[in-house]
């Protein structure tokens, strides 16, 4: 399917969900970090026409990565008249709950933490607005290497663009015009202070990733499986306790 096809088929997907609910909604909640996926998914949700919500949510962000996300959303509400946009900081709320957690501190957990406020946060708009949560998670995060926050970004009520590979985003991100800066910017989870990018975190390229996912042969398939073992967790539905009749 060409991207530009791709485009319309997403965006009506995300329309006739919201008008199949049993209770439509009324808006659609996302939250933009300024990079490519959530640039692509949040433009996908305002050409539904649906009122959507932009949430920028800054924690101790690094300033280029925070000026993205409003360059973002100046360029959203100048094309799109339904697009409400806000940003919310949440420094003080994430830095009371690292005091009050101190005894209990883990930088790994502190980094997840900031993608769980940020869940919460889309959640408490949504509710104020009867509207649902748009995921912005793409095929290789979700179904291939798990690199998102279980309840963080991974919490959402629909993922429209989770069946696109990275490769595919980018190519939607040029069909719909998104800001170059974004297009070409580093992909980067924005959940820590030095700023450490995707790629540094999981050692291989997305382009690398994609391959080894859809080839067993392929030279970087045991990375691959390695990281992909160690966050199917977050994949395979949650462990339950079967009681024998």
């Amino acid at each position: 399917m060409k991207p530009s096809d791709k485009v319309k088929y997403i965006s009506n997907w995300i329309l006739e969900y919201v008008n199949a609910m049993p209770k439509k909604a009324e808006s659609l909640v996302i939250g933009i970090s300024g990079g490519i996926d959530s640039s692509v998914s949040s433009t996908l949700s305002a050409m539904t026409g649906i009122k959507t919500i932009v949430l920028s949510m800054p924690i101790n962000q690094i300033k280029s990565q925070h000026d993205l996300s409003l360059k973002h959303q100046e360029w959203l509400t100048k094309k799109f008249k339904n697009v409400e946009a806000h940003t919310l900081k949440l420094d003080e709320v994430f830095n009371t709950f690292k005091s009050t957690l101190s005894n209990f501190n883990n930088e790994h957990g502190m980094a997840n933490s900031r993608a769980r406020l940020r869940m919460t946060t889309l959640y408490q708009v949504a509710a104020a607005n009867n509207g649902i949560v748009v995921g912005t998670g793409n095929k290789v995060e979700d179904f291939g290497v798990g690199f998102y926050t279980k309840y963080g970004d991974g919490g959402v009520d629909i993922s429209p663009i989770a069946d696109c590979n990275k490769t595919e985003v980018w190519e939607l991100g040029k069909e719909l015009n998104i800001i170059d800066e974004i297009i070409k910017a580093e992909p980067t989870d924005g959940l820590w202070d030095d700023g450490r990018t995707d790629t540094g975190q999981l050692g291989l390229q997305y382009a690398e990733l994609e391959e080894a996912m859809m080839n067993p042969s392929s030279n970087n398939r045991q990375k691959y499986e390695k990281i992909r073992n160690l966050n199917l967790h977050k994949m395979e539905p949650i462990p339950v306790c079967k009681i024998p009749n």
